[in-house]
């Protein structure tokens, strides 16, 4: 809806009067709101999308046009920006509702800029886009990083209308463990070493408050345990528990801690990249 005002001017024997001020209001004929499911993205995570259309006038709104930018964004220096496209739409993902009724796919025209042809809004209804889309290496990463997705609605009969959504990334550690075993190959009763890289793909630190928790069941058990942790050797009771007899190995809450990831941008070409946080667990003992 938007405010117009008038007023009118009368000249004459070089005087100057004005009428009163008229106020009027151009309401929307379409009016368009765009939501993300989650809010919140990771490094190469799909997010739902969901674009809603309601016509508010006495006719049906015919062949509109949606173009959504998944969020494009300029990017270089002054006087040599290039636009990237931090998001990718998952192909065969779209649904169209009319009024809650799910509809034939509609048109794809463009997958970037996205772009949906054919929609109609039946008068004094409403008309639903749900949609799916996944970030890219383009999806800026770290501190006060976010993702603005917008779509323009256009056509006849009304004037164009937008809508956007704002995405940030996603609070708190992310974590991997992988686990390797030296040497493969060993003799009865001889010394065995496991290594584990617990790495944090999150831009928050996994610290004591996280309550990190790693366990393990050797198997064949180990006897002559010795626990290391980033370098610092573990203590029995302090640090873990250890079941010589089931090989269960358990580490005591506030043990594992994994700093936060490093993200950069490539000066070049505007990708991002992930340098996970890195603690090592390394175990060893004889079987």
């Amino acid at each position: 809806m938007a405010t117009f005002y008038n007023q009118a001017t009368l000249s004459y024997n070089g005087t100057v009067t004005s009428s009163n001020i008229t106020t009027g209001e151009i309401l929307e004929v379409l009016a368009a709101s765009k939501n993300s499911v989650t809010g919140s993205y990771t490094s190469d995570s799909e997010e739902v999308f969901v674009i809603s259309l309601v016509n508010n006038g006495a006719s049906c709104l015919e062949n509109i046009t949606v173009t959504d930018d998944l969020g494009a964004y300029q990017f270089g220096p002054e006087g040599a920006e290039m636009t990237v496209v931090p998001m990718t739409y998952t192909e065969g993902s779209m649904s169209c509702y009319v009024n809650g009724i799910l509809q034939a796919a509609p048109v794809i025209s463009s997958l970037s800029p996205l772009t949906v042809t054919g929609i109609n809004v039946p008068a004094g209804g409403n008309t639903a886009l749900i949609y799916a889309a996944r970030t890219n290496q383009f999806a800026p990463l770290g501190e006060n990083a976010s993702i603005v997705n917008t779509a323009v609605m256009s056509g006849t009969g009304f004037s164009d209308v937008s809508a956007s959504a704002t995405l940030v990334p996603a609070e708190g550690a992310d974590l991997a463990i992988s686990k390797s075993l030296s040497p493969t190959a060993v003799e009865e009763n001889g010394q065995v070493t496991y290594t584990f890289i617990i790495q944090n793909f999150g831009s928050t630190a996994a610290d004591v408050s996280d309550n990190v928790i790693f366990n393990d069941i050797f198997d064949p058990a180990l006897s002559n345990l010795r626990a290391e942790f980033n370098g610092a050797v573990w203590a029995a009771g302090t640090n873990y528990t250890y079941e010589e007899t089931t090989g269960a190995f358990t580490t005591l809450e506030g043990q594992i801690t994994v700093p936060a990831a490093q993200f950069t941008q490539d000066a070049s070409t505007g990708a991002w990249s992930v340098q996970p946080g890195v603690s090592t667990l390394i175990i060893t003992g004889n079987i």
